[in-house]
């Protein structure tokens, strides 16, 4: 029986092992694995003569021969060329060659730094430690280095999103951000200033390194572990709730933080993990359930949550529970950047939550049928104020068409009556130029002594003759003496009234030749209306104005019946319809014109009566 060296298959650790009969068969590595001795005693490793790699019997120790170039291959000089080492990320020994720059742990797959992880392993042995950094787990919050006692002239390295600070005494003293820092009296101030450091480069000091790890902690779960009591704002009726949900938690303030929860030997995470004393869950897990508690019932009653309708309102209550946390979590140096409540757990097996969920039901059902009630009222209600609208409507657009057709009339009117006067003025001034004329006519015949008429008669020409003869002659007359003067010129016009003048004569002339023969034949003229005076109290006035105060004789007015059925109408407008009076038509007495609209007769001036 002989005893020999084996390296384990899964870490790299040498353990003792012996050859023989009675001998052990297996043999437990510190790192769990528990090695065969008859299967593994066979190993592979490179050869450090002539770098191949093979596979020899580590049962045969010292005697092992590499079967490439014959030297040995598991002597104890071979062995004195790896080194032993704990992994950065487990823990677990592991064993490699110096020469290498890293090496793969088997058991957690981390690539450890073999320069530092020798490093680390000495700074352990001698007690001193000339690099400081974090080397933890990425989960926890707060990592306590191992080593306490360090070198001034150490590195401290501290990553991203982290914090270093020293600890001493009960006191959070200096701290550092991301970067690497020499570690010499003028950057550890509050140290130097309490604690008097050496001043040489080789001196030691004694604190405690914390690092604060500051990156959100992601989906961070928490939960009631019992069921919250509360009344139903409806019924009245107790039920129970439970809760869960999730957070993300992040370091604000490294200092308060590590005050609040100092003294824990490897650190803090918020889970139970190897290596840490206690963790973050168990440390907030009251101060969570309680808030909770306490404040769910109220949120459901204030904000008027129906049971039914929970879920589609998680979002406010989330809100609602990361608002009243906050305040406690920020005494520890710790915010809230999201809170959520992700389950509601109802009582479904509850006969209360049962008759709730029935009345609830009934209870929506009546808000949807009054519902359906409103929007059926306001359909109604805007259905009558649209047919109201439309009548308003439709009644002043008819009023404004009665009144632009009265406004029509008015003008039509108003264009009559100027029409009118302009009628009147006309004919007053032919009257006027008749009456000139005559009065011409009759000086130019007591002038002249006997007329060319008289003469006719003598020779024996009837009166028609004579009138005819003395037309043309004045015609004649006048339209010579327009030639003698050029035409267009003063001349003209008084040639123009010579041959008015004697058509004037003409017409005196046989006026009263006519005469006698018209008044035998027509009889005597009807007498004249008399009318009495309004204004002053005259009677019997046969002018159109009263001699006495000038006032105009009233026209004669009488009634007339419109269309739509009004009767004895005095205005010019139906006040029922604002129909236009229609314009009576009358004939002249003088000349016997016929169908006469205007109030004076266009052929001879004569102005209507009544």
């Amino acid at each position: 029986m002989s005893k020999f060296v084996i390296q384990c298959p899964n870490c790299g650790k040498y353990a003792e092992a012996k050859t023989g009969f009675f001998a052990r068969k297996k043999t437990d590595c510190a790192c769990g694995y528990t090695i065969n001795i008859r299967t593994d005693k066979m190993a592979s490793r490179e050869c450090a003569h002539c770098g191949n790699t093979v596979v020899f019997d580590q049962s045969e120790g010292e005697r092992a021969r590499c079967p490439v170039c014959g030297e040995p291959i598991n002597s104890q000089s071979d062995r004195n060329q790896t080194a032993e080492f704990s992994c950065g990320q487990c823990g677990v020994r592991l064993r490699a060659s110096k020469a290498a720059a890293t090496y793969v742990c088997p058991v957690c797959d981390h690539e450890n730094d073999l320069r530092e992880r020798l490093l680390s392993e000495k700074t352990k042995k001698d007690g001193l430690a000339s690099i400081i950094k974090f080397e933890g787990d990425n989960e926890a919050l707060i990592w306590k280095h191992p080593i306490e006692d360090f070198n001034l002239g150490s590195q401290l390295i501290v990553h991203e999103s982290q914090e270093a600070i020293f600890f001493r005494d009960g006191q959070a003293l200096d701290l550092f951000g991301a970067g690497r820092y020499t570690l010499e009296t003028q950057q550890l101030p509050l140290l130097e200033s309490l604690y008097k450091l050496p001043t040489d480069t080789e001196g030691t000091f004694h604190s405690e390194v914390y690092f604060i790890n500051k990156t959100v902690q992601m989906s961070i779960k928490w939960g009631t572990p019992d069921k919250i009591r509360f009344i139903d704002p409806l019924t009245s009726t107790p039920l129970g709730l439970g809760v869960s949900g999730e957070m993300n938690l992040q370091v604000a303030d490294s200092r308060r933080l590590l005050l609040k929860l100092v003294g824990t030997q490897g650190g803090i995470a918020w889970d139970e993990r190897d290596g840490f004393a206690k963790s973050v869950r168990e440390s907030f897990r009251p101060m969570i359930v309680n808030v909770v508690k306490s404040a769910l019932p109220g949120i459901i009653r204030e904000n008027q949550i129906d049971l039914l309708e929970i879920d589609e309102r998680v979002g406010d209550i989330s809100s609602v529970l990361r608002e009243r946390l906050l305040p406690g979590f920020a005494e520890y140096g710790l915010s809230i950047p999201q809170f959520y409540v992700t389950h509601v757990v109802l009582p479904e097996d509850d006969p209360n939550f049962r008759h709730i969920r029935e009345l609830h039901t009934i209870a929506l059902q009546a808000r949807v049928y009054q519902a359906e009630a409103t929007v059926k009222t306001v359909q109604a209600q805007s259905e009558a104020s649209y047919r109201s609208a439309q009548e308003e409507s439709k009644a002043a657009i008819a009023a404004a068409q009665r009144k632009v057709v009265l406004e029509q009339q008015t003008t039509e009117t108003e264009v009559a009556r100027r029409e009118a006067e302009r009628q009147l003025i006309r004919a007053q001034a032919d009257a006027e130029a008749r009456r000139m004329a005559g009065i011409g006519e009759a000086e130019f015949t007591r002038a002249t002594g006997l007329s060319e008429a008289e003469v006719m008669r003598a020779k024996g020409y009837t009166e028609r003759d004579v009138l005819e003869a003395d037309v043309k002659k004045a015609y004649a007359a006048g339209l010579g003496q327009m030639g003698a003067n050029g035409g267009g010129s003063l001349g003209d016009i008084a040639g123009l009234g010579v041959a008015l003048g004697a058509m004037g004569g003409v017409i005196n002339m046989t006026k009263n030749a006519v005469a006698p023969m018209f008044d035998q034949t027509v009889g005597t003229a009807p007498a004249v209306s008399v009318w009495d005076c309004p204004s002053c109290g005259r009677k019997g006035i046969a002018s159109n104005f009263c001699p006495d105060c000038g006032t105009r004789k009233p026209e004669a007015r009488t009634g007339w019946d419109c269309t739509c059925g009004e009767k004895n109408i005095s205005s010019n407008f139906c006040p029922n319809c604002g129909a236009k009076r229609p314009l009576l038509t009358w004939v002249c007495p003088d000349c016997g014109l016929a169908d006469i609209k205007s109030n004076f007769c266009p052929n001879c001036g004569r102005k209507k009566e009544g």
